[in-house]
């Protein structure tokens, strides 16, 4: 059977400035943006012990999970320095809305962008009970 074997791209549209909140995410993220205004993100030179997954998943309709973003989506970004980014994001001014909080597959964050959108960040651990008291 013919199926869809991962996340070809991410694509959404911004509210005002697409440069500006592009740049935002360069910026604050380090999504390196390419010649054309789009980020290539390779699995190859992500270095978690995961070697590379992408998680799908569809929410209920009263989740207060993407709160207090109005979005019906909630983009999960992998990084490879928790503490490190949240340390920039302070630095930066930028308000950390939850995290890190520490589970059995890593620790996860959550910051807006500057046009109200949620981000769930994740530094990816392997599942493991211990992975919870980091």
């Amino acid at each position: 059977m013919a199926r869809v074997t991962g996340i070809g791209g991410i694509f959404f549209k911004s509210k005002g400035d697409h440069k500006a909140l592009a740049g935002w995410y360069e910026t604050h993220l380090g999504i390196k943006l390419e010649a054309y205004g789009a980020a290539i993100l390779k699995w190859p030179e992500d270095t978690a012990e995961d070697d590379g997954l992408t998680v799908w998943s569809v929410a209920q309709k009263d989740t207060d999970w993407f709160s207090p973003s109005e979005a019906s989506f909630m983009i999960n970004y992998r990084v490879d320095d928790m503490d490190g980014l949240l340390a920039n994001f302070r630095a930066a001014g930028i308000a950390i809305l939850k995290g890190p909080e520490f589970h059995e597959n890593g620790k996860f964050a959550w910051i807006m962008d500057p046009e109200g959108n949620k981000l769930e960040l994740w530094e990816p651990k392997i599942w493991d009970d211990k992975n919870k008291e980091s």
